[in-house]
């Protein structure tokens, strides 16, 4: 037997292995490893644990895709979507590149077994058996390489799947985006006109503004004014020293009153000569509006008031005529602002005797009872707490607490939600002060609001009383009404209100 020496693979011939076409290319920069195990098979070596396959990658990110699709907007799904689109085309194309490795690797395994074939033929004894295992090497490989190639047209036919899904998806997602867009420019589009017809509105309220503005800002600054006024009276300190000295100075003007009524009513005494029979009743009480005049028996020899006949007068002095206070007839009477400026009278008759009494002047206004009302007047509604104690000539059956409202056009008495009486001023309303009824008729006035339906109402002061008065007559007076007492008579056109200062 011919010995083979180990320079066997230096002395070959060049020309006897055939050369590898240049056209080959190696899909990777090493050759796959393998290892012979048992019964002499090849078995390849597994990668690294840690690394993962791209097939699962495509599988996790399509399952966290789907866990994701229902909080996800509706442009973020289309995002994902579309990212998962180009993964599946990268996908593709690493699969055509892997197929065309395959393609590449069979070529390659082809020429080495061709190789390992033409070099058998040349050798012989040991190294002949080591060619002969070589070859079973290359063609297991090449069974496993086709296996992998079946495992890759799997692969390959689940990518085109997961593509066709993704494409689908993401035109199903562009669908909806476009409907999201347009479904946002109708609503971008009624904003605007919602934000056209507020510029328009706001527009006109400007203008109408424009017109107003100077008498809002009149009154506006008149209301600021006395609201400075108000807020400096109301400083705790300056109030109650302001307080006391106003009572100070009421009782020393009433008590001063008081004494000039008695030396006027001495005086006058004095000059006549001695007592006699126009002496036997005398006024009592402060002749200012808010206050009531009584007859008071002057002398022991006065016949009782209940079997004379009394008559209240009130002097006009612009023609010294005595004009008579229809009701009248008691022994009280409470002036009421049209009984400012003028003198009253009355006459006292006890069978042939016929006694008149005079106030020492005029009526005297209340103070500060004009300004009062001339802040009410701005209003267009003003309300009163009233009680009302007769009704058509006849007690209620309860003296609760009423409402009087006073306004511009009309007067109206309610009582809770309840409207009692609701008139617009007429020639056949009546309003005027109580004339009679004891200390109370400084607070009291009657109120016929139409024929068949009137009241007394009482008021919680003087002050109110005469200031709802006053008002009403003056909202009457600008529609032409003059409200008086019953049968009173009409004064005059060229009459004018009673001075409230």
């Amino acid at each position: 037997m011919t010995r083979i020496t180990r320079d066997f693979g230096d002395t070959m011939q060049k020309g006897a292995l055939p050369t590898v076409s240049a056209d080959v290319v190696f899909a990777t920069c090493r050759f796959p490893s393998y290892r012979i195990g048992a019964n002499n098979q090849i078995i390849e070596t597994k990668d690294d644990p840690k690394m993962i396959s791209m097939k699962e990658v495509v599988a996790r990110e399509t399952a966290q895709l789907l866990e994701q699709q229902k909080r996800l907007s509706v442009r973020d799904l289309a995002n994902k979507f579309e990212k998962g689109l180009a993964a599946a085309a990268k996908l593709s194309e690493e699969a055509r590149l892997r197929e065309a490795a395959s393609l590449e690797k069979h070529v390659l395994l082809k020429k080495l077994r061709d190789a390992l074939e033409s070099l058998k033929g040349h050798v012989a004894g040991r190294n002949r058996d080591d060619i002969v295992e070589a070859i079973a090497m290359v063609e297991a490989l090449a069974v496993q390489l086709t296996q992998r190639e079946g495992e890759l047209i799997q692969e390959k036919s689940e990518v085109k799947k997961l593509a066709s899904f993704l494409k689908q998806a993401s035109e199903e997602a562009k669908k909806l985006v476009d409907e999201e867009r347009a479904f946002a420019r109708a609503e971008i589009e009624n904003a605007r006109a919602a934000v056209q017809r507020v510029e328009e509105a706001l527009q006109e309220h400007e203008r109408i503004s424009q017109v107003t503005g100077k008498q809002d800002l009149e009154q506006l600054m008149k209301e600021v004014q006395e609201a400075r006024r108000i807020k400096m009276l109301h400083q705790p300190s300056k109030v109650m020293d302001m307080e006391h000295e106003l009572l100070a100075l009421r009782a020393q003007l009433s008590e001063k009153s008081r004494h000039y009524v008695r030396l006027q009513k001495e005086l006058g005494r004095i000059k006549r000569g001695g007592e006699n029979v126009a002496h036997l009743y005398e006024l009592e009480g402060t002749e200012v509006l808010g206050s009531y005049l009584e007859i008071q028996p002057y002398s022991e020899n006065a016949p009782g008031l209940s079997k004379c006949s009394i008559q209240w007068y009130r002097i006009l002095s612009e023609c010294a005529k005595r004009e008579l206070i229809s009701g009248a007839t008691k022994s009280v009477y409470a002036p009421e602002p049209f009984d400012v400026g003028h003198v009253l009278q009355v006459d006292i008759v006890s069978g042939s005797q016929n006694i008149t009494l005079s106030t020492t002047g005029p009526i005297d206004p209340a103070a500060g009872l004009g300004t009062y009302v001339e802040a009410l007047v701005r209003k267009h509604d003003t309300e009163f707490n009233v009680v009302v104690t007769h009704m058509n000539d006849s007690h209620p059956s309860s003296e609760s607490i009423h409402v009087l409202h006073v306004g511009k056009m009309r007067m109206k008495l309610c009582r809770g939600k309840a409207t009692i009486a609701k008139e617009y001023y007429s020639s056949s309303m009546q309003l005027c002060g109580v004339r009679g009824g004891g200390n109370a008729a400084a607070q009291a006035v009657f109120w016929q609001a139409k024929e068949g339906l009137s009241f007394i109402l009482a008021f919680e002061t003087e002050r109110d009383r005469n200031a709802a008065l006053m008002l009403a007559r003056r909202f009457a007076f600008d529609c032409n009404i003059t409200l008086a007492g019953p049968n009173d008579r009409s004064r005059a056109a060229d009459d004018r209100l009673p001075s409230w200062s």
